[in-house]
């Protein structure tokens, strides 16, 4: 089964740690690929939980940012679980289908989630969780011919709908959004078939991507990830996911903590893209003269230089401000992935 796709991958020059792909040897070339083709990228060692049961929407709208009593099957949606006082947790991709709705969590999340959330289900709630994530693929397909792949696998009915919706054929869920900024489909897979979806994409003129390439896009589009940018320092509005939240959905684990900040402006610092001269360390201490203004979160070396992310205090600016990292200089930029709250 998943045994079968790293033997595919592997013959492919696919180099491994612990079981994830990092680099097939072609980051350039699919790189490239992103900007003016398609990659495909295996997400298969992230989490995915399915939740069943006849409360389970009703459940997720009372857990996490956005509303979940709107979606219909067929639909999905990116929202934040977070704790009691709105500190981030995991952002997740919802996959609601006539049956149940699963969630895509971060690789290192969704054990932590599935307890958390097992520990809200309370007697009378119809709800339960199951983690499939050893059952399924996941493939990503990024870039700007993401649709005529699909149209070439047979997939063309997904094309041209919103973000989140997604169709079930021949026992692949496709998905509109890649995950990252970038345009794409994610591809949910039973992991028996995931070795024969992979070598069909891949024939249909997909560019392998590891891991690396998928850390350095993410980085440069900003896309926050656990232990990084989500940890229990920030809440979704710093982190720049205001298109997750709902606003007048009701109460939820941490709404109120939220809607204050909201109302009365009290996001005291974002998450914004930094354009480095130099090399970095992750937790550095951001400066504006002799003035600690943020943290560097991430950061990562591209044939153009280094860029990271980082959160910096509100009153210190934004895009164009000029910061010191360490021996470093760099400028603050607008990255893709991001929204925020106007100030």
């Amino acid at each position: 089964m998943i045994q079968q796709l790293q033997d595919i991958q592997a013959a492919a020059g696919a180099t491994f740690d612990s079981d994830i792909p990092v680099s097939f040897g072609n980051d350039s070339e699919a790189l490239e690929a992103v900007q003016s083709g398609v990659a495909i990228c295996d997400r298969t060692h992230w989490g995915v939980i399915e939740v069943t049961g006849g409360d389970r929407l009703r459940f997720l709208h009372n857990q996490s940012t956005n509303n979940f009593e709107r979606l219909k099957s067929g639909e999905g949606c990116d929202t934040v679980f977070v704790t009691s006082t709105a500190r981030t947790i995991d952002l997740v991709s919802a996959i609601v289908t006539d049956d149940s709705v699963l969630l895509i969590t971060s690789p290192n999340r969704y054990k932590y989630l599935l307890e958390l959330l097992d520990r809200y289900i309370f007697f009378a709630d119809k709800v339960e969780l199951t983690d499939i994530t050893d059952k399924t693929a996941i493939f990503s397909l990024i870039g700007a011919n993401s649709n005529d792949l699909v149209s070439k696998i047979g997939l063309e009915a997904i094309i041209g709908q919103p973000v989140g919706n997604h169709l079930l054929i021949d026992d692949v869920r496709t998905a509109v959004g890649s995950g990252l900024a970038t345009p794409g489909y994610t591809l949910i897979v039973p992991a028996e078939n995931a070795a024969k979806v992979w070598k069909s994409i891949v024939e249909a003129d997909a560019v392998p991507m590891g891991d690396r390439v998928w850390e350095q896009l993410r980085i440069k589009q900003g896309r926050p990830v656990p232990d990084k940018e989500l940890t229990d320092d920030y809440n979704p509005l710093e982190a720049g996911l205001l298109q997750t939240i709902s606003f007048d959905k009701g109460c939820y684990i941490g709404q109120e903590t939220i809607a204050r900040l909201n109302t009365y402006k009290g996001v005291k610092q974002n998450l914004w893209g930094i354009k480095l001269n130099g090399v970095a360390e992750v937790g550095s201490v951001i400066m504006v003269g002799e003035e600690k203004v943020g943290k560097l979160t991430s950061i990562v070396e591209s044939d153009r230089g280094f860029f990271g992310l980082g959160y910096i205090r509100t009153k210190a600016g934004g895009a164009g401000l000029i910061v010191q990292i360490g021996e470093t200089t760099g400028e603050v930029v607008e990255v893709p992935f991001l929204s925020r709250v106007s100030l």
